[in-house]
């Protein structure tokens, strides 16, 4: 069925499963991207809008030389104190919100079908799935995802099945999607298809 009016998409993803491929894609078929990462790394870099509570919360040798978040020493906090994840995320996630929420509102003045919402945390927070029309899930095998992590980032599986437990499992983001994308044996040209049969359900 094809969908006239403007959609909030929101777009989701465990690590490695090709989310941000996806979304670059949607965007290229006309698609407005809003990307909760970017704008995550906007704030915690270099003087952005975070480093002032970070600096408070968990003190100066949390950030690095150039004032931003030093995310390798915020990572193994995390994983030694349960407590940090929480007060890192009460600190960042307002921000994030807020600007999505902006970066919306310009959206929907606009001539846009679609604006797509790529949120990683989309299926952990209680809020989106709320103002959202459709949730996209891109879905890939674990080991699919390690392999890709590795290639891209060079960490070690031990270090990625730390992210994984982090974030929701597989079975909860199936459960949460309205359509799902299993982006797992495929070529970038199929993916690209794929993409765009589903972009044609929203107008592009």
């Amino acid at each position: 069925m094809r969908v006239t009016a403007r959609v909030r998409l929101g777009l989701t993803g465990g690590i490695g499963s090709g989310k941000s491929t996806v979304a670059e894609l949607l965007a290229r078929l006309g698609a407005i991207t809003i990307d909760a990462d970017a704008i995550s790394r906007t704030c915690t870099g270099p003087n952005g809008a975070a480093i002032v509570p970070l600096k408070n919360a968990f003190g100066p040798q949390i950030l690095t030389e150039n004032n931003a978040l030093n995310r390798e020493q915020m990572r193994q906090l995390i994983y030694a104190d349960a407590n940090a994840k929480s007060t890192l995320e009460s600190i960042i996630h307002p921000l994030v919100q807020h600007e999505i929420e902006e970066q919306a509102h310009r959206a929907m003045a606009g001539s846009a079908s679609c604006i797509v919402f790529d949120i990683p945390l989309l299926v952990e927070s209680k809020h989106w799935r709320n103002v959202l029309d459709r949730v996209l899930v891109i879905d890939c095998t674990t080991p699919t995802q390690i392999s890709r992590v590795t290639a891209r980032n060079g960490l070690a599986p031990q270090d990625i099945a730390q992210i994984l437990a982090a974030q929701a499992s597989r079975e909860t983001r199936l459960r949460a999607a309205d359509m799902v994308l299993f982006n797992d044996g495929i070529t970038l040209f199929d993916l690209a298809q794929q993409v765009h049969e589903i972009g044609q359900q929203f107008g592009l």
